[in-house]
This record gives structure tokens, sequence and C-alpha cells, in this order.
């Protein structure tokens, strides 16, 4: 193999799907009468060799995050036409320099106009079978404003052809972020391969059809709102239908979407998708992608201003055990749903430097954390629950229960106990927060994970809210006291 016409220059950037760093542009003063020149409609990236790139051809992302700036070149004995090809070095997860490889190409100007193309366009193959991705196009490192990947595409021995498709090439009057790619050893079990790269181009093809976008998704969420309050559209996706009638699943930026609020008086929503809740009632927000309406929604149920549940009282910090609280330090490597059913809708939001978990279609839901936490020497497991919903105080109630992970403390040892405690509807209140103290002997009922109560308490690892007839809770200051 040979290697040339590389030269690597390290930015301060992350892999995709972190936070990408963000330069500053420079800006000329252009007179009333000045004459803007169009920007190029090039459309080959890499052939033989890089076309119209900036002098650095492959810049990295920053090794601190991993990225193993040694593992790109270009090889001059394996090509699909013509001289040469990019080589990529997917380095082994055990490598000191780094255990990815990945970063972008840039345009050498202001931009291209890409608007004539529909797609991104390769031809790869790899040593071994391999997974590769994500991988797309506009990101440059100085805003990203229409980046766009596919997650993975599964690479073969033989050369294929891989293709990212626009969202909406309307859009790309401008654009200086060629390509981007990040590759490990996810699929190879860290085992490092070769994957080449040649042909890379904008092309407009007449075989990519049937846009399915979605925002949320494609779910249709319904959440409790405050006045105040401020969230972003998650879950952003597009389907294409590919030229061999295989779906293309893909990532857009929030910019290529027209995001819309059905109250605007209620909860406003921008074009980068950051939602702002203004005022009492109700807004759905949904979006449009290209013409196409998105599937999914989210729904804001508004009825006023957030009262932050009652601070904790101070206590000496050998005296607490804290799993969720802002009042007191708390286990580390907090998972607010480490097991759940599948329906339910899970949101944390913080006001007032307060932070509080809404969990709306309950039916079980487990809070969990790095290894175990012994509190035999507690009292009490204290929880404030606020019900964000109607219920008949009579018969319905919520279920709060303790696993153990065993006298090993391991999960799945087979020793693993629980119980649970029921707080009656008559304790609870509608959209007011109740304070409730569980003595950590009370947990006596069976689980519905088949445990029939006393749970170990010396390797307590969840704590789990259950429904009984109560299916929208908000929950802060869970934790265990000594009285």
């Amino acid at each position: 193999m040979i290697k040339s016409n590389i030269i690597k220059v390290l930015r301060n950037a992350t892999v995709i799907g972190a936070c990408l760093a963000i330069f500053t542009g420079c800006e000329r003063d252009l007179s009333d009468d000045a004459i803007l020149a169009p920007f190029p409609n090039i459309a080959d990236i890499y052939t033989d060799n890089p076309v119209n790139l900036t002098d650095e051809f492959f810049i990295s992302f920053d090794p601190a995050v991993g990225a193993n700036t040694e593992a790109f070149g270009t090889d001059d004995d394996v090509s699909y036409v013509g001289t040469s090809s990019i080589r990529l070095d997917v380095p082994a997860d055990n490598d000191p320099n780094g255990t990815f490889v990945g970063g972008i190409f840039r345009d050498r100007g202001a931009g291209r106009n890409l608007t004539q193309y529909n797609v991104l366009s390769f031809w790869a193959k790899a040593s071994r079978t391999a997974t590769f991705g994500p991988f797309g196009y506009g990101v440059d490192f100085e805003g990203n404003q229409f980046a766009a990947s596919r997650f993975e595409a599964e690479l073969s021995t033989d050369w294929r052809k891989y293709i990212v498709p626009f969202p909406d090439p309307s859009k790309l009057t401008q654009e200086s972020g060629m390509f981007v790619f990040a590759a490990g050893t996810q699929s190879t079990g860290g085992a490092g391969y070769v994957i080449w790269i040649d042909e890379l181009r904008f092309e407009n093809l007449g075989t990519v059809a049937q846009l399915r976008p979605r925002i949320f998704s494609g779910e249709d969420r319904v959440e409790t709102g405050f006045i105040g309050g401020a969230s972003q559209v998650a879950g952003l996706g597009a389907i294409f239908n590919g030229p061999d009638g295989v779906d293309i699943d893909m990532e857009p930026a929030p910019a290529y979407f027209e995001f819309a609020s059905s109250d605007p008086g209620v909860a406003s929503v921008d074009e980068q998708g950051s939602i702002e809740i203004i005022g009492v009632g109700e807004a759905t927000i949904t979006a449009v992608l290209n013409g196409v309406q998105a599937a999914g929604s989210l729904t804001l149920q508004v009825e006023g201003e957030f009262v932050s549940a009652p601070v904790p009282p101070s206590r000496d910090p050998g005296d607490v055990i804290s799993i969720y609280s802002d009042a007191y330090d708390g286990v580390t490597g907090l998972n607010l749903a480490v097991f759940n059913n599948p329906e339910i809708q899970i949101e944390e939001f913080t006001f007032n430097d307060d932070s509080a978990v809404s969990y709306r279609n309950l039916s079980f839901v487990g809070q969990g954390w790095d290894g175990t936490s012994n509190v035999s020497g507690m009292d009490f497991l204290h929880v404030d629950i606020q019900v964000s919903q109607s219920f008949n105080p009579n018969t319905d109630s919520v279920v709060v229960e303790l696993i153990d992970f065993g006298a090993n403390g391991v999960d799945g040892g087979g020793d693993d106990t629980g119980g649970g405690f029921r707080v009656q509807g008559t304790q609870l209140q509608q959209d007011q927060w109740v304070g409730i103290d569980i003595p950590v002997t009370g947990f006596n009922l069976p689980t519905g994970g088949g445990f029939q109560g006393s749970p170990n308490l010396n390797n307590i690892a969840r704590v789990v809210f259950v429904g009984g007839g109560i299916s929208n809770i908000i929950v802060d200051n869970v934790y265990f006291y000594r009285d």
C-alpha cells in the first residue's frame, strides 16, 4: 500500500452524535451595488484525488475523544475506478493512538450550490464484513446547519455503492461540508480492518423516493408543560426508499424541517426546533419536511407555573443515601429508566435549579444506579410524588418497590429479591406535591417481577414505581434517611 496526498489537521471536534465545535466565520463588507458570484455546483469530491477541497483534505475529529489521526490515507494500489482510493485503517479497540477513525472533508471555497443534486454517493468495500457509520454531509465545523447522516451501512469485501439522500435539496445553496464519517470496531468485536472509498460525489438519482419524515421518533406524545419551560424537538429522522428498493433511514438536522405550533400563545417553536412554553392551554408541535408532513407530534398541556417539591430538611450526609434529589449528593450513574414498560413517556425537566422527572403512561419504571447501596442502617425511604391526572383516591394507587441484587450484589445472581409498598390514592393529591415516608422494613408486597417481599437491604439496586390506576406522576427527592 502507498499512502499519499495526506495532510492531517486536528480540530476541536468530537464524534458524530456528540457536540461539534463551532468556529466563527469571517465576514467582509459588501457595497450595495456588489453582485455576489454564484457558488459552484461541483459534483466530485474525491475521484483519484480530492476535488476542490481544503489543503488539509482530511480534517480529523479530536484525538482527545479517541480519534486515530494516523488511520486515514489514500491507496494507489486499490481503486474502484482510476488509480487511487481513500483508505481507512480502522484501528483495533486497544490501539493506543485512538479507537476510531473519523472526520470531515470541507470545500475549498465559500461552499457549493448542491440544489441540482439529491444524493451523496460513493463506492466502498472492506477487508472484512463490517458496519460503517454514521456518514453523511453538511458538517463543516462552522455551524453544521444542514448536516444529514445515515446511521450505518453494511460493508462487503466487494465494491458496493452507497448513497445519502438529501432531505431537501433546495436548502443546499451554499454547503461547505462535503463528507463526514466515523468508523470503529463495534461490529467486529474490537478487531481492526480496512475500508476503501472511491468515486465520492454528489448525484441526481431518479430512483430515490417515498420520503417519510418523523419527529419525536414518529410518536404522538402528550406531556405536561409549565410556563417558562423549554425543550427541544427530538427524535428527528427520515426514511427514503433507495434505488434497490431498500429503505434508507437517516437523521437530518433541524434546519431541514418547518416546525409549527397549533397555539403559539401557549408554546412557540423556532426554526431549530427549540420549544418555549409561554402560556396556559394546550399546543401541539408538528413539522413538515420538504412538503411532507412528519409523523409524530408533541402535545403540551400547560396549566400554569411549575411549583417545585418542598426542599428536603438539611440532614447530616452520613444519615442520607440519596437516589434522586438536588438537595443531597446522590448515587453515581443514575438511570431514570433502567427498565420500564415500552409505552412510558419519561421527561426530566428543571425549573429554578430544581430537577424533577415526569412519568406518563406509567405501568412500571425503575430508577437504577452503579453498584448497590446498603440501606440497612436507614429508617425510611422518602419520595415526593405529584399526580398529574384525575384519579379515584379510593381505588387507585402507586406502588413503590425496592429490588436488591442478592447477597453478593450481582444482578441476576439467582438470589435477587424485592418487595413493594402501596401508596394509597387517599394519600395523594392531583397537581400537588405529597411527601411519602416508607419504613425500609415495610416493603413486603410481592412485586410484578415475582419477588415475594422483604428485599435484602444490604444490596439495594433499584427503586421502582408501579401504576395502580394512576399512570401520570412527577417524582422528586428520592432518598433513604436515618431519623
